[in-house]
């Protein structure tokens, strides 16, 4: 009814325009027309439905449709007044064509400009209303340009464009529909103060990670939120969504280049066998098995003895309808149910990831640390080669190299006994090696997330501590592809790019959560743990790699182990019913070397040569 309304007000100021405001009632048969107008209002309003939109949440979908109804009713009275003008029937409701126009113009501006103007009188006078946030976009390329383009037409996201920011200097001081660029070195925490900034947009394409990394992470300094828009092959169907602007995430400041892996090799390598991922319920094995449950397998069985979380990844396969998977709820240490296991499936291939990794837990537990690192390993790759498994690739870790603590021999003491088997029979044994994973279960990136919703402080056991880092899915990438490089007796490692500081990792946390270090949060050294060292090696002090056809890919070149006396000694430590932990660790230690304790109570158990120089077993 506002609508008809606004529609024969307006037909009357048309009237007034044509006429120069000098209308004559009696001469025009203004007054007649009005009824027919106002039907004319009616259908066209019904039949576009522009009458539907709710005012408060008026968009731009609601001004196109208002468009529509304006341009309806204009059509309607044009094609209406010809046809009586070409019959000379009903004169009375001819209207001026000149009218007619002037009516739709009008009809479209005012109509639409109503709705905008009734929803801002309704959040106001309701108290829904929210002052715009001021917003910063670093970057005044293209894509910073559409990132403002996309912000601005968003009726619901609701931020006013104080700036551009730039590095360029033939761009600083220009302006962009009228918003200015600014130089990226003055904005300090009293220009963000002064025109009361919320957050930054890093907008910026075509720039290499390590500048990006550079950019946010000096953004990061300042008390503000510091927003990224991905990259523009992630835009929806080639379209910035202003849903896809989040905040910057904890990879993002990692300095290192996501790999990426594109093998139309591993398509065919999977295509109908029969996949068997151990550890399916961990933060690796369940990564592994989600990629592997996009290709046209045979069968993939998920192996864990953690029943809770099998059961999730149960229940999300069966709404994503993943088809063709199994449940099997086991012990890897447990021979029998393993060799049910093998007897059920004719296995191709096994992705081993089921372990204990946490190296203050193992290195107070060196029997529990033996029975599933090497024991229970021992027993898949025994039964893989039993029965004709095609590869078996393992799932290892930096921590192997050069070891310092009970579960990065463990895991080593299982790279050597996968080497030995390797020339045993038919199955390919292969081994990935790679650093901490964001997110992954007991990593540190979740710890500094709690401490920081608990108030902190952030800890860190060493102010010079490094490690290497990439992401639970670049991991298992390097996993699957490892099945298919592999010929076997291969260690797969990764270019991780450069060593990440914790300490500076714990400070770049904070600065993500909006606070400051250390004047809103702290961090407190608390020392070193049994069995940590200061950084991680990818490989050990005599390896040296060989290329792949993949340039982040390398192949560890290690010398020909003993396989009889080597075997002999790890067949000992398996079948040992030891449950000391300096006579089970002493058995570590003659296998492997190299392995040399450090800020643990095994340190007695390294001889004066053997802290000098590490040796290399392989």
């Amino acid at each position: 009814m506002i609508d008809i309304s606004l529609s024969l007000q307006l037909f009357f100021v048309a009237y007034l325009i044509r006429f120069n405001f000098s209308l004559n009632f009696q001469d025009n048969p203004f007054l007649e027309q009005i009824p027919f107008v106002a039907l004319v209002s009616l259908l066209s309003f019904l039949i576009i439905g522009s009458y539907k939109g709710i005012v408060r949440h008026t968009g731009i979908k609601d001004a196109i449709q208002v468009f529509w109804g304006s341009t309806l009713i204009a059509g309607i009275l044009f094609v209406i007044t010809l046809f009586l003008r070409n019959y000379k029937a009903f004169s009375i409701l001819e209207i001026p064509l000149s009218i007619i126009s002037i009516h739709y113009l009008l009809n479209i501006v005012v109509l639409i400009a109503s709705r905008f103007i009734f929803k801002s009188l309704f959040e106001r006078v309701l108290g829904s209303y929210k002052a715009p946030k001021n917003i910063l976009i670093y970057g005044a390329g293209d894509a910073g340009l559409l990132t403002y383009t996309t912000l601005t037409n968003n009726t619901s996201f609701k931020v006013n464009v104080v700036g551009f920011i730039e590095d360029s200097e033939h761009k600083i001081g220009k302006q962009f529909n009228r918003v200015k660029i600014y130089d990226a070195k003055k904005i300090d925490e009293q220009f963000l103060k002064k025109n009361n900034i919320s957050e930054i947009i890093v907008s910026i394409q075509n720039i290499k990670p390590i500048d990006l990394f550079h950019k946010i992470d000096d953004l990061m300094t300042l008390p503000i939120k510091v927003k990224l828009v991905p990259p523009v092959e992630k835009w929806i169907d080639g379209e910035l969504n202003v849903g896809q602007i989040n905040e910057v995430q904890i990879e993002d400041l990692l300095d290192r280049t996501p790999i990426q892996i594109e093998n139309p090799v591993l398509k065919k390598e999977l295509e109908n066998k029969i996949v068997l991922v151990t550890g399916a319920a961990g933060s690796i094995g369940s990564e592994i098995v989600h990629q592997i449950s996009k290709y046209q397998y045979k069968k993939l069985i998920l192996l864990d003895q953690a029943e809770s979380a099998l059961y999730d990844i149960q229940q999300e396969f069966k709404r994503k309808g993943v088809l063709n998977f199994e449940i099997e709820l086991a012990d890897i240490r447990n021979k029998q149910r393993l060799r049910d296991i093998f007897d059920k499936y004719e296995i191709d291939f096994i992705f081993h990831a089921a372990a204990y990794k946490h190296v203050p837990l193992m290195e107070d537990n060196p029997y529990e640390a033996v029975r599933v690192n090497v024991y229970g390993a021992s027993l898949l790759m025994n039964l893989a080669l039993e029965n004709k498994v095609k590869k078996f690739i393992m799932v290892s870790t930096d921590k192997a190299v050069n070891p310092t603590n009970v579960m990065g021999a463990t895991k080593r003491v299982a790279e050597i006994y996968a080497n030995c088997l390797n020339v045993e029979g038919k199955t390919k044994f292969v081994t990935t090696r790679f650093g901490n994973v964001l997110g992954s279960n007991g990593s540190v990136i979740p710890l500094f997330k709690k401490q920081i919703e608990n108030g902190g402080p952030l800890t860190v056991t060493h102010q010079d501590i490094t490690r290497y880092f990439m992401t639970i899915p670049e991991a298992c990438q390097l996993v699957l592809e490892a099945g298919v490089m592999g010929n076997g007796g291969e260690i797969f490692v990764f270019d991780m790019g450069e060593s990440v500081k914790i300490f500076d990792l714990a400070k770049k946390m904070i600065h993500l959560s909006g606070l400051q270090y250390p004047k809103d949060m702290d961090i407190e050294i608390t020392g070193l743990r049994p069995g940590e060292k200061l950084y991680e090696e990818l490989l050990t002090n005599e390896e040296n790699t060989i290329p792949t056809y993949h340039k982040k890919i390398m192949i560890a070149k290690t010398e020909n182990i003993k396989v009889a006396e080597t075997k002999a000694k790890i067949d000992h430590l398996i079948q040992s019913n030891h449950v000391d932990a300096n006579t089970i660790v002493r058995s570590l230690k003659s296998i492997v070397p190299e392995y040399i304790s450090n800020n643990s109570e095994f340190e007695k158990l390294d001889n004066a040569k053997g802290k000098v120089k590490r040796l290399n077993i392989s």
